[in-house]
């Protein structure tokens, strides 16, 4: 081994590697049942229980009137509650953070197909509105058809079917 100090030494503790996913979970297990009604009522039925002992038992008086060690282990449990509540806090804001880019994806893509359908749409309107209609089509035949009555007439012939038939595109139209 040499003594440069350009070189870092080789840390002899042992390492604990952690998950920090497990941990993660873990500790937002517990914020979650600190946060309960069921974890107030256990603990208000310990202090109950606490306070009626060292009062009323004069033999088991592990902590007299002041309290101090139920006191303690408040601290103690506020002292490890407060870093796992914030933990768990910083979980969720990092989940809500990863929810909320995906939903700032999805809406991008969301409206980007709307555009998309949009121009189509549009297209396919102005392709049908350039198309031959029922309507349009019947206007152009009955416009042949008085062409020809009225040069059947010029030549001196008496149109054969002056009349419309029954069934011919301007009966149809004066039954509407």
């Amino acid at each position: 081994m040499s003594n440069r100090l350009d070189t870092p030494r080789v840390s002899r503790r042992p390492r604990f590697n952690v998950d920090a996913e497990a941990v993660g979970k873990f500790s937002e297990s517990i914020a979650r049942y600190l946060g309960t009604g069921r974890y107030l009522m256990w603990q208000t039925i310990l202090v109950v229980v606490w306070i009626a002992l060292n009062l009323g038992a004069f033999a088991w008086q592990w902590d007299p009137y002041p309290f101090i060690l139920l006191n303690l282990a408040f601290s103690t449990q506020a002292a490890y509650a407060a870093p796992l509540i914030l933990l768990a806090q910083n979980r969720q804001e990092n989940r809500d953070r990863v929810a909320l880019e995906e939903d700032r994806r999805r809406a991008q893509q969301t409206k980007a197909d709307t555009e998309y359908l949009a121009r189509e749409l549009a297209a396919l309107r102005l392709a049908v509105g350039e198309g031959v209609t029922r309507d349009y089509l019947r206007r152009e035949l009955d416009e042949l058809r008085e062409l020809l009555i009225a040069l059947q007439t010029a030549a001196g012939e008496q149109p054969e079917n002056s009349k419309p038939r029954k069934g011919d595109v301007t009966e149809r139209r004066s039954n509407k």
